[in-house]
């Protein structure tokens, strides 16, 4: 990916090399049970966040690695692609300005809105802070343990990352995650494929809008990390039989199908996985 030259994002929160910090929030009542509610949809582990509810907790820090750095500058610069794409697209098919969101970076842990985060986490977006989260080291995670190697790959995640707060600022998100709280696990894991299938639809979107950044072999790249992080491939990877019943992000096919459609069509209308007749 060519990204020399590309200005860096100002909207990063990073929280790298700090741990701890502020003053800590007792929760309970309503916004107990909201907590644990988006926490739920956003597949985030809400326990650290309600065991220091009440807790102050003490702040350290430390010198980031050079490696650190430049994983700094990279997520800072495609970040800064995803916001130039979608304020072009949102006027042109969505009739509305984009509201970009912030991308926090946090190494091992750090706390949400929707709860306490870890590294094993993987990146997530949030809904109710409207941020992106992202520990850096998942991408040495997806070179080194699931062969989705290239900086390509890593800008798919970023992307990813961003196009569930597309969804968010089109209204989609909120609808999918309300219609979810009524239904039971195997229909509410069917939607959650949708979102995520969605999100990537709208990452090839993205990357059909940059392809003067693009290098031989990126695409490839894409979608490559796409089959790697498919649920029937995760699931067997891990010595399981695959069970479709259990998917939230969908398979590989799904995922690179859905990533290709839209990088073919560049529009955000052909990324509407809740009413096409087949994922």
């Amino acid at each position: 990916m060519r990204l020399r030259g590309v200005r860096r994002s100002r909207n990063i929160d990073d929280r790298r090399g700090r741990r701890g910090g502020g003053n800590g929030t007792r929760v309970g009542g309503v916004g107990l049970l909201v907590i644990l509610a988006i926490g739920y949809f956003a597949g985030v582990d809400v326990t650290p966040l309600l065991q220091g509810a009440s807790e102050p907790r003490q702040t350290t820090t430390r010198a980031l690695t050079e490696q650190e750095e430049q994983a700094g500058v990279f997520v800072a610069q495609v970040l800064a692609t995803t916001e130039d794409v979608w304020g072009e697209i949102f006027p042109a098919q969505a009739g509305r300005a984009y509201d970009p969101p912030q991308l926090v970076l946090f190494s091992e842990v750090t706390q949400s809105a929707c709860g306490g985060a870890s590294g094993a986490t993987g990146p997530f977006y949030c809904p109710a802070d409207q941020r992106a989260y992202l520990d850096t080291s998942f991408f040495a995670y997806m070179s080194q343990r699931l062969g989705a190697d290239g900086d390509f790959a890593a800008a798919y995640v970023i992307a990813h990352e961003v196009a569930h707060h597309v969804q968010q600022e089109l209204g989609i998100l909120g609808q999918a995650n309300q219609a979810r709280a009524s239904m039971n696990e195997i229909d509410s894991n069917r939607v959650s494929v949708m979102i995520e299938l969605q999100a990537d639809c709208l990452s090839g979107v993205w990357a059909s809008r940059i392809d003067g950044l693009m290098e031989r072999g990126d695409l490839q790249e894409a979608l490559n990390a796409a089959e790697r992080i498919g649920d029937d491939y995760l699931q067997s990877r891990a010595g399981q039989a695959p069970n479709p019943h259990s998917y939230t992000h969908g398979t590989s096919a799904q995922r690179a199908n859905w990533f290709t459609r839209g990088f073919e069509s560049g529009q955000i209308n052909s990324c509407d996985t809740f009413g096409a007749a087949r994922l």
